[in-house]
């Protein structure tokens, strides 16, 4: 193990990163709110792993949704397990997202030199929410359905491109497969890819600038 260890050290410099991470200063005002960001992370990284286990049942059409979610919570081994940890998750993002902007702003952590860090920190907040509004409808039931109508149909009251708005979003006039495979796609695909590289970004700038000190 030790000529496999040398290997990648002469190669990597393991050691070097590791004295990094491990001697990085911390502030003695640092307190257990400091700790919302990472719950937040955590919160995400439970949701990516949880949320990959159910698409190998989940199937995204009006017809199969809410059946496939009802297998995966009664024929799936562990399945409602998995599910109820998803939405826990989910559930507990939010309000740890809420409470690290307010825990930032209070603090002062948006100032000079850590301007991009907040930019890239809303950017992460909207995506948060995006998770939720199209989370919610991958069951396809009447909850979902209506909110889903409900949501799409908000943009409608912009003057001029307002119905072309609703049409891109539901990807027809009128709500239906096309609406729930746009939505699925962004809560699988597009908003986890955008979430992982600004949260990169984000937690970088963080490494790179350090925590930002009392008021």
């Amino acid at each position: 193990m030790e000529k496999v260890y040398d290997w990648f050290e002469e190669r990597l410099e393991i050691q070097a990163i590791a004295d990094d991470i491990t001697s990085k200063y911390v502030p003695p005002h640092v307190n257990i709110f400091y700790c919302l960001g990472g719950i937040t992370l955590t919160c995400f990284l439970v949701q990516v792993a949880t949320g990959f286990a159910m698409t190998s049942y989940y199937r995204p059409t009006v017809t199969e949704a809410l059946s496939s979610v009802q297998y995966i919570m009664t024929e799936v081994n562990f399945g409602w397990l998995i599910r109820s940890v998803h939405r826990w998750s989910a559930s507990m993002m939010v309000p740890m997202m809420i409470l690290h902007v307010f825990r930032v702003y209070l603090t002062g952590g948006f100032k000079k030199p850590r301007e991009l860090t907040w930019v890239t920190g809303v950017i992460l907040a909207v995506l948060t929410v995006s998770f939720g509004v199209t989370g919610y409808s991958s069951p396809w039931d009447q909850i979902g359905y209506w909110a889903v109508k409900i949501v799409t149909g908000v943009p409608e009251a912009i003057p001029v491109i307002g119905s072309s708005l609703v049409e891109l979003l539901r990807g027809s006039v009128s709500v239906g497969q096309s609406t729930l495979t746009r939505f699925y796609s962004l809560h699988t695909f597009v908003l986890p890819l955008l979430t992982a590289v600004f949260m990169s970004t984000h937690f970088l700038m963080i490494r790179k600038q350090g925590i930002s000190g009392p008021l």
